[in-house]
């Protein structure tokens, strides 16, 4: 009786580590939802920076950070939560280089700036899902709360400007989980990180405008995602001169579309 009893306490918990359904519901290891702030390693070389290798299922559920590293290609994106006027600066510089980028954008900013949003569609940018509320997604372990804090922003945006949201979706702070990129990838959405960015977004600590534009050049490379805050005056003062830049060097925009398709 022993030797039956041991023999089915293990088949017990080999049972309990597979994956079953519980009310209709996924249940998940506690790895999946492990959570990741989100960086990459860069280099002096102006090559693709290096991922890190936990983060190697970003590429197999839907996920960019990169592109393609034979390419003079550069994706601008911004994650946008507010206005200060330096996001008209912004879309002002983007326009006179017939540049266009991807906006992450909140509820606050569609609410309080409507005409702002309109004007990012109107000049051929995406408006992308940055969620509604800036919460910590990797919180989150239900598909259905996930999805919820997504659907809230596509739905506010398209009753608020009559256009349908780009299925792209960045996470708040860069805070993510194998899992939450489960759910996103389900839900049609593409997860897009960036492959440079910079502190930029504390408008009480704003960087030294020759000294940003110089470690944005020093760290360009092919298929660069670049992550910029455009509440920054930093960057509102110095993108046309880096954007002048980019094209010297041969650079063009790629839109995520691209990136993506």
């Amino acid at each position: 009786m022993t030797k039956i009893y041991r023999f089915c306490a293990v088949l017990t918990a080999l049972f309990l580590l597979i994956p079953s359904a519980v009310n209709g519901s996924d249940v998940t290891t506690s790895c999946a939802n492990e959570p990741f702030n989100y960086y990459c390693k860069r280099n002096s070389e102006h090559k693709a920076p290096t991922l890190d290798p936990r983060f190697n299922f970003i590429n197999d559920l839907g996920g960019y950070y990169v592109g393609d590293e034979n390419e003079k290609v550069i994706y601008l994106t911004f994650d946008a939560g507010y206005e200060n006027g330096n996001i008209e600066r912004i879309l002002d510089t983007l326009k006179a280089h017939g540049a266009k980028g991807a906006f992450f954008v909140l509820d606050n900013l569609i609410r309080r700036n409507t005409e702002l949003v309109k004007r990012m569609a109107n000049e051929g940018h995406l408006v992308c899902n940055h969620t509604a509320r800036h919460k910590d997604m990797t919180k989150i372990t239900d598909k259905a709360v996930f999805e919820r804090e997504l659907s809230d922003l596509s739905s506010y945006y398209t009753e608020m400007t009559g256009e349908g949201m780009a299925m792209y979706y960045r996470p708040p702070e860069g805070r993510f989980s194998e899992q939450n990129l489960k759910f996103a990838n389900e839900l049609g959405y593409k997860t897009v990180f960036w492959s440079f960015a910079y502190a930029d977004w504390d408008n009480n600590k704003q960087p030294d405008p020759a000294k940003a534009k110089k470690l944005i050049l020093d760290n360009t490379h092919n298929g660069m995602v670049v992550l910029l805050h455009p509440t920054s005056k930093t960057n509102a003062d110095i993108l046309d001169s880096v954007l002048t830049e980019w094209e010297g060097m041969g650079y063009r925009f790629g839109t995520l579309d691209e990136l993506c398709g």
